[in-house]
């Protein structure tokens, strides 16, 4: 129903392909009719920081900032990153998490062990769908389309199916690769 407003959060590490992400999906979201509002924090993003994206599409939209315990679906780029912003979930609501770390400076400097038990602790307090895509990307020969892989499993869902998406894919990604991440996309959807 494109009356009723959806939350989603995009969350991930600089340099992941997480506005991209957020841009392909946002752009289809209005050539559907729905009414779409979006925010991006890009934090030190080109250092490896923290980047997100707040969604928010439906009949009417007000406002593109979401609050605390209102999201309905946070989409995880990086495995760490979802328990960053997991106070953000609704109760009922979902995480699409990327089963791949990358280790922030305490960490890489030996401060710090990366956490251990990240997806069982999600599952612990939500409804969790554990994507390998960067296994998916590799597998189809191309690492950088790991951020459409988990667009794919995004829409699948969200159950967003009134969207062409491969033509929003074709007109975001750079010439030449438009095949590779639609492809990308359908491995992610038929998670």
């Amino acid at each position: 129903m494109k009356s009723e407003v959806k939350n989603i959060l995009l969350v991930g590490v600089g340099g992941q392909g997480t506005i991209l992400a957020s841009k392909i999906l946002s752009e289809a979201l209005v050539s559907a009719g729905y009414d779409v509002k979006m925010s991006e924090v890009h934090g030190m993003s080109q250092r490896g920081g923290n980047v997100s994206t707040q969604i928010r599409y439906g009949g009417k939209v007000y406002s593109p900032i979401i609050g605390v315990g209102e999201t309905d679906v946070i989409v995880a780029f990086e495995k760490m990153e979802a328990l960053r912003w997991i106070g953000y979930l609704k109760p009922d609501g979902r995480i699409v998490v990327n089963d791949f770390e990358i280790p922030s400076a305490p960490i890489l400097m030996g401060d710090a062990p990366y956490p251990e038990g990240i997806i069982e602790a999600l599952g612990a307090v939500a409804d969790v769908l554990v994507v390998k895509a960067a296994e998916i990307a590799e597998a189809l020969g191309n690492a950088r389309v790991m951020n459409i892989v988990l667009l794919g499993a995004l829409v699948k869902a969200l159950g967003v199916e009134d969207v062409d998406w491969q033509s929003n894919i074709n007109a975001n990604v750079k010439a030449g690769f438009e095949e590779i991440n639609y492809k990308a996309f359908k491995a992610g959807y038929d998670i």
